[in-house]
């Protein structure tokens, strides 16, 4: 027995001494207050497992400025929506990108979120000409039209869990208008892997077998393996195959927008990861905040209603079509807000950064954690309440503190191409049936929304 005390107290007595020494070695004049956890691994599983509580209780202690370790590195998580916009929209003032190892290994070293300058500019230029108002009107909208009118097609009497669903359902529609790949053994392996892919750029950059990390590199190794062999393809072939690929390689060698298969790969790879993100995760949000609000759910199927009265029956959504979407956009906006699908992002200081009086070291992280802002009831009356009518009168998208697509020259190039997928989603899906949920199901929303469970409904012809 007393052995096993000593063993404790030792235990403990150690435990203290890491701690205090991790934060010693952290402890420079200027910085926030703040605590810094353990060595190597910092407060990342507190993080992880407490999430939005972890964030108010050191906003409650420390303030809206203060530092930790997480995610493998020293970081500032920054609270304060001026302070978040200053930092958003001041790239060139001594911050840049700066998401995790993890996240830069796994999506690639000239993917758009790693880079910044010039290359950031032109892997920007050409991502644009790919998802421009224009390129959705003429060439985009159709193929999202054809792929989600057969996609939501034989579900009548089943029961489907809709998280999958909509997961297999980004990811098909993005590798259709990326590469014009349909369903058949390419997408299934393109699709096993990137899901990996996903799982491993939230994790620790321990490269272990069985770890997500480790799992998550493999997965990109043979992710870029068959995008390599499609562009090998094409450039061979003689046919013009009108997809988001076939723009890139026609790009003129003299543009600042050609890019070379490096970065065209890890061009391709973060529009599926943002996108599939995204869309998936909002179309399935969407779908329970219809089922839990039916005057909301009403509201948008007459919208739909009307919608398809207006045209010829078998007739495409037309840009003018999905343009009427008002109420159905607001939807989408109230989701993301809700939901909160992004919780924030990550800069690096370039150097030694002044910010409210305190000074960040260069090559420090800082989060800029913009969730809170979307239950600020100064911005949003009611904040916890479901409500799209309020993003019709009240222009709450063009306020300064509107962050739902990011900021700054950061702001998310792909935006009104995720709106309209989820759009036209949700436009077969409401006009076509009605739902009810088998279960009841459990949705975690830190550090990405999911059910663990799956969401299950049950689907009928309307």
């Amino acid at each position: 027995m007393v052995v096993l005390l000593m063993a404790i107290c030792s235990c403990l007595v150690t435990c203290g001494a890491l701690l205090r020494w991790n934060g010693m070695r952290y402890r420079k004049k200027g910085l926030p207050p703040g605590t810094m956890g353990w060595p190597v691994f910092g407060e990342t599983t507190e993080f992880l497992k407490q999430g939005p509580g972890f964030m108010k209780n050191k906003k409650h202690r420390y303030g809206s400025l203060f530092k930790s370790h997480i995610l493998g590195c020293p970081t500032v998580v920054c609270m304060d929506p001026e302070l978040n916009r200053f930092i958003l929209v001041n790239e060139g003032k001594g911050f840049i990108p700066g998401y995790p190892q993890s996240m830069l290994d796994i999506l690639g070293r000239s993917n758009i979120a790693a880079v910044h300058g010039s290359p950031h500019k032109n892997m920007r230029s050409a991502m644009l000409g790919l998802v421009s108002p224009p390129m959705i009107r003429d060439q985009l909208l159709p193929k999202i039209d054809e792929f989600m009118r057969s996609y939501v097609d034989n579900w009548n009497g089943r029961v489907v869990d809709i998280q999958e669903k909509t997961k297999e359902m980004a990811l098909m529609s993005a590798l259709k208008q990326i590469a014009g790949i349909e369903a058949g053994p390419a997408s299934e392996a393109l699709k096993t892997e990137i899901f990996k892919l996903v799982l491993g750029t939230l994790s620790l950059p321990i490269n272990f077998p069985g770890t997500n990390y480790h799992q998550g590199l493999k997965a990109r190794r043979k992710v870029v393996s068959m995008l390599q062999d499609i562009i090998n393809q094409r450039r061979i072939s003689t046919c013009s195959y009108n997809d988001m690929l076939d723009s890139l390689l026609k790009i003129d060698d003299k543009s600042k927008a050609k890019l070379d298969d490096k970065q065209i790969i890890d061009l391709i790879i973060a529009l599926v990861y943002s996108g599939y993100e995204t869309v998936s995760t909002t179309s399935m949000m969407a779908v329970k905040y219809l089922h839990d609000h039916p005057k909301v759910l009403e509201e948008v199927r007459n919208e739909h209603l009307r919608i398809e009265k207006s045209k010829l029956h078998g007739d495409a959504i037309n840009w003018n079509n999905y343009k009427s979407m008002k109420f159905t956009r607001a939807v989408i906006l109230e989701t993301l807000r809700m939901a909160t699908v992004v919780n924030g992002v990550l800069r690096k200081t370039t150097k030694d950064v002044e910010v409210n009086g305190f000074t960040i070291p260069k090559g420090w992280r800082i989060y800029v954690y913009t969730r809170e802002i979307n239950y600020d009831p100064c911005m949003y009356q009611e904040p916890l309440t479901f409500n799209p009518w309020r993003w019709l009168h009240n222009k709450l998208d063009s306020h300064h503190h509107f962050m739902l697509f990011g900021g700054g020259s950061r702001m998310c190039p792909g935006k009104e191409l995720g709106t309209a997928e989820i759009a036209i989603f949700l436009h077969y899906f409401v006009t076509r049936y009605r739902w009810d949920e088998v279960g009841g199901a459990h949705i975690l929303k830190f550090p990405r929304v999911h059910a663990p469970n799956g969401l299950y409904i049950h689907v009928w012809d309307n």
